[in-house]
């Protein structure tokens, strides 16, 4: 177990979650990652979706159950996915390369420190896991990978969460941004060692690429594709089941069961499902208050862009709402 290779952080931060007191099992997701990649050959699958909406998370969870990094009967035992055919075959029966993109080495002042400390900490833990190979810390990872599947026929889970966060690093240059893309593309395309490509963003590849370097992955968004659009975020079901934990284990319940309609349910899948905002949600029931949670939660870069540059006449419609006209999107 490593920094990257079988880390058990992410597992820790998934087994903390699951025994909170309003976690929701979310695990039937494993369950479709499953049979997309045995059954349809899907190995590349990018999930994008606003700020606090799980996908950390998820991407914990499927570390957690798939990675080399201890014994999750624990906590997968008693949750939805250990009632399918595929729990014994692949709860924790994989090398998992986990990234948390966001995650810098410490005075971290560029992009080659950055990504060294990436490639450099992956072969390290691939030469501790594997010393009988002759992996060389300073090699290119792809290498590495290649040489032990050569020798193993060993396949590689990745799980890559914050994939796009280096995108909003201030020591990124434009050229070293278009380098990180062809560093992910010389890692995953085309490999033989990779079993599956699990990557979580806020915005979609698209954004941050015209060209081919990922065009492998399949892309998941909220508002344009259906699938897995259950997963992110709360379903109706589940704000009433933990509504009803919150009535029972809470002194002097301050909140109603409809204003957690008005305040956080404003979303919905491409199937037209609502959905609520996780972190509000709990956050509102842990806390006995409704408050703005979600607006402290992260930077607004991505709302000033749209609106600057008045994406698909975003700019436009602002004003008619506060005109008081009404807008379909």
């Amino acid at each position: 177990m490593g920094m990257f290779l079988n880390s058990i952080v992410p597992s820790e931060n998934y087994k903390e979650i699951a025994r909170t007191r309003f976690f929701v099992d979310k695990t039937s997701l494993i369950d479709e990652i499953i049979y997309s990649m045995e059954n349809d050959g899907r190995k590349f699958l990018c999930i994008t979706r606003p700020r606090r909406f799980g996908k950390s998370i998820m991407a914990n969870m499927l570390s957690a159950f798939f990675g080399k990094n201890g014994d999750g009967r624990e906590v997968f035992g008693k949750l939805k996915i250990s009632k399918s055919e595929n729990f014994e075959k692949y709860l924790n029966n994989f090398d998992v390369i986990y990234i948390d993109g966001s995650a810098v080495p410490r005075d971290c002042k560029n992009y080659k420190e950055y990504i060294h400390f990436i490639q450099n900490g992956m072969n390290q833990d691939l030469a501790d896991a594997y010393p009988e190979y002759g992996i060389i810390p300073d090699s290119a990872v792809w290498e590495s990978m290649t040489k032990i599947f050569q020798q193993t026929r060993q396949k590689f889970l990745f799980i890559i969460d914050e994939w796009d966060a280096v995108f909003h690093m201030p020591f990124i240059s434009d050229k070293e941004k278009q380098e990180y893309l062809l560093f992910l593309k010389t890692l995953l395309k085309d490999k033989a060692y990779i079993k599956l490509v699990y990557m979580t963003g806020v915005l979609p590849i698209a954004k941050y690429s015209s060209g081919s370097e990922l065009n492998m992955f399949q892309e998941y968004d909220m508002v344009t594709r259906v699938k897995y659009g259950e997963y992110f975020g709360f379903l109706e079901s589940e704000v009433d089941t933990l509504f009803d934990i919150y009535q029972r284990t809470t002194d002097n319940p301050e909140i109603e069961r409809a204003d957690l309609d008005t305040w956080y349910n404003g979303y919905y899948t491409k199937k037209g499902t609502r959905l609520y905002n996780p972190c509000s949600v709990v956050y509102a029931l842990e806390d006995n208050e409704l408050a703005n949670y979600w607006n402290s939660s992260g930077p607004y870069d991505e709302i000033f862009y749209y609106i600057r540059n008045n994406i698909d006449a975003v700019r436009d419609d602002l004003a008619l709402m506060i005109s008081g006209e009404r807008i379909a999107k």
